[in-house]
């Protein structure tokens, strides 16, 4: 099965019984011809990079400009505190986020989640869950084949890379690939993942990419952390049966038309947005002394 809709993806779901995940588990079988247990160990092998590249943060590296580094650790600290006013589970998501983007930035392992730039959204969301023990790992890997088969369907309606479309098409499909999977995660069905997907790539629609100095640091780290909190509201009004008035794949489509008609100066090109700021041509500046 060609991963170019979600109605594709539900109509299967509706006409073999089988798990949103599943589908997507089979289309991965059929289309590389490997084994169900060869997809699965892949899989596995992507989350266990995913949880490694958490583990190995430690706050202490900053970025070649040094305008990135260390914010994912004071997140950590103000969690310690008590203090935060969105409670435990979404201080963490807020440093896991900052802490993978900030590892992007400082060159260190991440996994690519649709793209480097937004690596930080999807672990957000999953990591605190299962060190809490409130998922499993095998629930894991099935919403990470929800989540790629999302990302799959955006990719070929719409695009995947800031450059071609804006902030929208990296954070907000990291953001549609998140709140597909805590919904399959919260045993929601497939109607829900595909809500959750919608309203999630909504609520970023028309998001530039302006990054300052050309690089992935300022203000895409801080992105990373509105993605997964986006995913989150998403997939928590999608339990609660609240559906998106525009079907899924017309939102899809409708980024995609707005990546086509976004100018130049938006699409990763620096020459626009907060990268052309006082405070975006210093740091550009101070970047070229430092070559």
């Amino acid at each position: 099965m060609a991963l170019d809709s979600m109605a594709e993806i539900l109509e299967a779901v509706e006409k073999t019984g089988k798990p949103f995940w599943e589908v997507i588990l089979d289309t991965d079988v059929e289309e590389r011809q490997v084994s169900r247990e060869d997809s699965i160990e892949k899989m596995r092998f992507t989350w266990r990079n995913m949880v490694a590249a958490s583990d190995a943060y430690t706050g202490t590296r900053r970025s070649v400009s040094g305008l990135v580094g260390g914010d994912g650790a004071k997140m950590r600290q103000f969690i310690q505190s008590g203090q935060v006013i969105g409670g435990h589970l979404l201080g963490e998501i807020i440093a896991e986020a900052l802490a993978m983007g900030e590892s992007n930035a400082c060159m260190r392992k991440i996994v690519a989640a649709p793209t480097a730039g937004a690596c930080g959204v999807l672990p957000a969301v999953l990591i605190p869950l299962y060190r809490w023990e409130l998922a499993a790992e095998r629930k894991i890997l099935e919403a990470l084949y929800v989540a790629s088969g999302i990302g799959a369907v955006i990719a070929y309606r719409a695009c995947i890379s800031g450059a071609a479309g804006g902030c929208q098409a990296e954070i907000g499909t990291a953001s549609a690939m998140a709140a597909g999977a805590l919904v399959a995660l919260r045993r929601g069905d497939a109607a829900q993942i595909a809500n959750a997907t919608a309203m999630a790539l909504k609520n970023l629609m028309g998001l530039i990419c302006d990054p300052v100095a050309g690089l992935v640091e300022v203000p895409c780290v801080k992105r990373n952390v509105i993605g997964a909190m986006n995913a989150v509201s998403s997939a928590d009004m999608a339990l609660a049966g609240i559906e998106s008035r525009v079907p899924v794949d017309q939102v899809i489509d409708a980024m995609g038309d707005v990546s086509r008609h976004m100018p130049v100066e938006f699409r990763e090109t620096a020459l626009g947005g907060l990268a052309v700021t006082e405070f975006g041509l210093r740091a550009k500046e101070n970047l070229k002394k430092q070559r």
